[in-house]
């Protein structure tokens, strides 16, 4: 290797992601949560999802024993419980909440979208443990569609606008979907 891990977060820094907040409940009835940038779509059928947890993070146990949590889209303005959801300890919940799924997954109020999933599968990935779940239920809880929060090299960004000529199209091609395929 002739990069530094800090070289290599860096690049990494240049591709732009949204955020999400994975919540969960402990066996013990604790509700916890954290901030990833590393949520993606896997499979629309069946319908996966999937995120990345370091196994530095002080709640590493809690998601590694996870069944079932949520994954929170944040919205443009949403900074703020980003941040507070991105640091270690108690008081994250404080003052919010709650929506409690049917399977009592909680849920963040006011986001652009949630997921609930049920654990599909883990996989080691280095210093972090991949987590495949299966999204069971969906919504959008804000009730419009805002922009999303977005984070690119290091800092929160708002998205501008769609570019002129962007169409639905251009969505069909990317996510593989496209009758002319």
């Amino acid at each position: 290797m002739d990069f530094t891990s800090g070289d290599f977060r860096k690049a990494l820094g240049t591709f732009p992601t949204g955020v999400a907040i994975i919540t969960a409940r402990s066996s013990d009835g604790m509700l916890h949560g954290m901030t990833v940038s590393s949520f993606n779509s896997v499979s629309l059928d069946p319908p996966l999802v999937l995120f990345s947890v370091a196994r530095t993070v002080q709640s590493f146990a809690i998601w590694e024993e996870a069944k079932e949590w949520g994954i929170n889209i944040l919205a443009e303005a949403q900074d703020a419980l980003s941040t507070r959801f991105a640091k270690s300890g108690a008081g994250k919940w404080s003052g919010i909440e709650p929506i409690l799924s049917s399977n009592g997954v909680p849920l963040l109020p006011d986001v652009l979208a949630h997921f609930e999933c049920e654990r599909y599968a883990i996989y080691e990935g280095g210093d972090h443990l991949i987590m495949v779940g299966k999204v069971v239920s969906l919504g959008q809880p804000s009730g419009s569609v805002t922009a999303p929060l977005v984070f690119f090299s290091g800092r929160y960004h708002q998205l501008d606008r769609p570019r002129p000529g962007a169409s639905e199209d251009d969505e069909r091609l990317l996510f593989g979907w496209s009758p002319a395929m």
